[in-house]
Protein backbone atom coordinates (compact mmCIF):
# COMPACT_ATOMS: atom_id res chain seq x y z
CA UNK A 1 0.00 0.00 0.00
CA UNK A 2 1.35 3.37 -0.99
CA UNK A 3 0.73 6.59 0.94
CA UNK A 4 0.98 9.94 -0.85
CA UNK A 5 0.06 13.56 -0.30
CA UNK A 6 -2.63 15.49 -2.14
CA UNK A 7 -0.05 17.48 -4.12
CA UNK A 8 1.69 14.27 -5.26
CA UNK A 9 -1.65 12.82 -6.35
CA UNK A 10 -2.54 15.99 -8.25
CA UNK A 11 0.81 16.04 -10.06
CA UNK A 12 0.92 12.31 -10.89
CA UNK A 13 -2.72 11.19 -10.90
CA UNK A 14 -2.28 8.98 -13.97
CA UNK A 15 0.55 7.04 -12.33
CA UNK A 16 -1.46 6.37 -9.15
CA UNK A 17 -4.62 5.46 -11.01
CA UNK A 18 -2.59 2.91 -12.98
CA UNK A 19 -1.39 1.42 -9.68
CA UNK A 20 -4.96 1.19 -8.42
CA UNK A 21 -6.09 -0.36 -11.69
CA UNK A 22 -3.34 -2.97 -11.23
CA UNK A 23 -4.80 -3.90 -7.84
CA UNK A 24 -2.86 -1.67 -5.44
CA UNK A 25 -4.42 0.53 -2.76
CA UNK A 26 -3.23 4.13 -2.46
CA UNK A 27 -3.86 6.23 0.64
CA UNK A 28 -3.99 10.01 0.22
CA UNK A 29 -3.03 12.38 3.03
CA UNK A 30 -3.48 16.10 3.54
CA UNK A 31 -0.82 17.52 5.87
CA UNK A 32 -0.19 14.05 7.26
CA UNK A 33 -3.88 13.24 7.91
CA UNK A 34 -5.44 10.39 5.95
CA UNK A 35 -8.27 11.84 3.82
CA UNK A 36 -8.90 9.24 1.12
CA UNK A 37 -8.17 5.71 0.06
CA UNK A 38 -8.08 4.74 -3.61
CA UNK A 39 -8.97 1.07 -4.00
CA UNK A 40 -9.52 -1.06 -7.08
CA UNK A 41 -13.08 -1.89 -8.05
CA UNK A 42 -13.83 -5.52 -8.66
CA UNK A 43 -16.45 -6.49 -11.21
CA UNK A 44 -18.21 -8.91 -8.87
CA UNK A 45 -18.39 -6.43 -6.01
CA UNK A 46 -21.85 -5.10 -5.31
CA UNK A 47 -23.09 -2.39 -3.01
CA UNK A 48 -24.25 -5.17 -0.66
CA UNK A 49 -20.74 -6.67 -0.57
CA UNK A 50 -19.25 -3.25 0.11
CA UNK A 51 -21.64 -2.60 3.01
CA UNK A 52 -20.89 -6.01 4.52
CA UNK A 53 -17.14 -5.41 4.26
CA UNK A 54 -17.55 -1.98 5.89
CA UNK A 55 -19.49 -3.54 8.78
CA UNK A 56 -22.64 -1.55 7.96
CA UNK A 57 -24.69 -4.59 6.94
CA UNK A 58 -24.85 -8.06 8.46
CA UNK A 59 -25.52 -10.87 5.98
CA UNK A 60 -28.44 -13.19 6.64
CA UNK A 61 -27.59 -16.33 8.60
CA UNK A 62 -29.67 -18.46 6.24
CA UNK A 63 -31.18 -17.74 2.85
CA UNK A 64 -34.90 -17.09 3.04
CA UNK A 65 -35.80 -18.28 -0.43
CA UNK A 66 -38.24 -16.68 -2.79
CA UNK A 67 -41.23 -14.69 -1.65
CA UNK A 68 -44.45 -16.27 -2.80
CA UNK A 69 -47.27 -14.12 -4.06
CA UNK A 70 -50.67 -14.83 -2.61
CA UNK A 71 -53.63 -14.51 -4.95
CA UNK A 72 -56.19 -11.83 -4.15
CA UNK A 73 -59.25 -13.37 -2.53
CA UNK A 74 -61.66 -10.43 -2.37
CA UNK A 75 -62.89 -10.70 -5.94
CA UNK A 76 -62.50 -6.91 -6.34
CA UNK A 77 -60.49 -5.16 -8.99
CA UNK A 78 -57.66 -2.89 -7.90
CA UNK A 79 -59.72 0.18 -8.80
CA UNK A 80 -62.64 -1.06 -6.68
CA UNK A 81 -60.35 -1.75 -3.72
CA UNK A 82 -58.83 1.74 -3.99
CA UNK A 83 -62.26 3.34 -4.21
CA UNK A 84 -63.35 1.45 -1.10
CA UNK A 85 -60.15 2.41 0.75
CA UNK A 86 -60.56 6.08 -0.17
CA UNK A 87 -64.24 6.14 0.64
CA UNK A 88 -65.29 6.78 -2.98
CA UNK A 89 -68.08 4.20 -2.89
Amino acid sequence: MERIGVRELRQHATRYLALVKAGETVEVTDRGELVARLVPVTVAETVRDELIRAGQLAPAAQPRGRVRRRPATSGMTTAEALDLERGDQ
